[in-house]
């Protein structure tokens, strides 16, 4: 059982212990910088700080045995001359790093491996911990990239990476409004998953298509890489074939729409997710705070509400904000509005370690 988090946030990431019983925070690092996500790499237990310094550029850091050390951040070849290619909205889309949305440890048979996913949809791999980067070229050049939309964050990004425990030359990623991608070749070639999803903010014929689906968050348990769940734009959905296919899981309530899922890590059918109103609005729903979870493949559902706020609570959970430990028991998630919640048993008690961060970006146990 982790009794550590690492809390990025708008400000600085905050690092929280339990200690006797209670959760407190030790310390904080990049205190007044932006920190957009963070890994911790099972294999060597390094942690991974991305940030993002507005007009000076994204940067990446790596814990050292004193502290932190800058390492190389992922960067774009150069658009080739005479390339014009503008985003969803009209606008020329630069080939530059503008946000690490995702960090993924490789297998444990190939110590070093880092992916990297990032806005505005390019996949990196570093084979030396973080020291250089290489585009997938051959999912930037895939003719189909150039359909990624984006969605709230404008460009389209690659926010969820998947590797498989058993063969990690099998990944999964997917893209905000370019749906879910497969490799069994550790990025030589690339197929499209997620039939049976679909889209509502699209045009009509491509309500089905798989590269016109929104995914917020794509989840597996550790056990298995059969059964995958997704938090989508327009709902829950399930997949039991290794996303090949998902079915949409509806009267959940008191809403199907969110960011983030998690699944426990070993039984595949147990995930959790934190509900909100759909689109415009984006809070939770009469200003409860609350989080749903199914123990059966979503067959049916509870909410859960023991020690959330109840009344005028206006918290958003990002797709990153949401964590599980390795036992499968612990959980905590944080909130645009700075609070932070910790349950050591399943969701079914909620403790607030505090409500006063500054807007909580990404979650993780370490």
């Amino acid at each position: 059982m982790s009794d550590t988090l690492l809390v990025s946030t708008r400000k600085g990431l905050f690092r929280v212990v339990r200690k006797n019983g209670k959760w407190d925070i030790e310390r904080v690092d990049f205190l007044g910088d932006n920190v957009t996500l963070t890994l911790t790499d099972p294999r060597d237990g390094r942690h991974y700080a991305a940030l993002d310094h507005g007009h000076f550029g994204v940067k990446l850091h790596r814990s050292t045995a004193v502290g932190w050390e800058e390492i190389a951040a992922p960067v774009y070849p150069p658009k080739p001359e005479g390339l014009e290619e503008n985003d969803m909205w009209g606008r020329p889309l630069a080939w530059s790093t503008a946000r690490i949305w995702a960090l993924a440890a490789g297998g444990a048979d190939e110590p070093g491996v880092i992916w990297c996913g990032t806005q505005p949809g390019g996949l990196f791999r570093s084979t030396d911990h973080g020291e250089s980067w290489e585009i997938i070229r051959s999912l930037w050049e895939h003719p189909k990239r150039k359909m990624w939309m984006g969605g709230g964050a404008d460009l389209p990004g690659i926010h969820s990476i998947l590797i498989d425990p058993r063969n990690s030359k099998r990944v999964w990623i997917a893209v905000s409004t370019g749906g879910i991608w497969f490799t069994e070749d550790a990025g030589a070639n690339w197929t499209q998953r997620g039939e049976g999803m679909r889209a509502d903010h699209v045009p009509p014929e491509l309500t089905n298509d798989p590269v016109a689906q929104d995914v917020h968050c794509l989840a597996q348990s550790a056990a298995t890489t059969r059964r995958m769940w997704v938090q989508h734009h327009n709902g829950i959905f399930i997949s039991s074939d290794e996303g090949r296919t998902f079915s949409e899981i509806t009267g959940v309530e008191p809403s199907t729409f969110g960011f983030p899922v998690v699944v426990h890590p070993r039984d595949p059918d147990m995930a959790w997710f934190v509900p909100e109103i759909k689109d415009e609005k984006r809070i939770p729903r009469d200003g409860r705070l609350v989080v749903t979870r199914t123990r059966d493949g979503a067959k049916s559902f509870v909410t859960l509400t023991e020690g959330l706020p109840q009344s005028h609570a206006y918290d958003v959970v990002y797709r990153h904000a949401q964590a599980i430990d390795g036992t499968g028991n612990r959980l905590a998630f944080g909130s645009t509005t700075g609070g932070l919640w910790v349950s050591e048993d399943q969701g079914d008690n909620w403790a607030c370690v505090t409500h006063t961060l500054p807007p909580v970006y990404a979650v993780r146990f370490a």
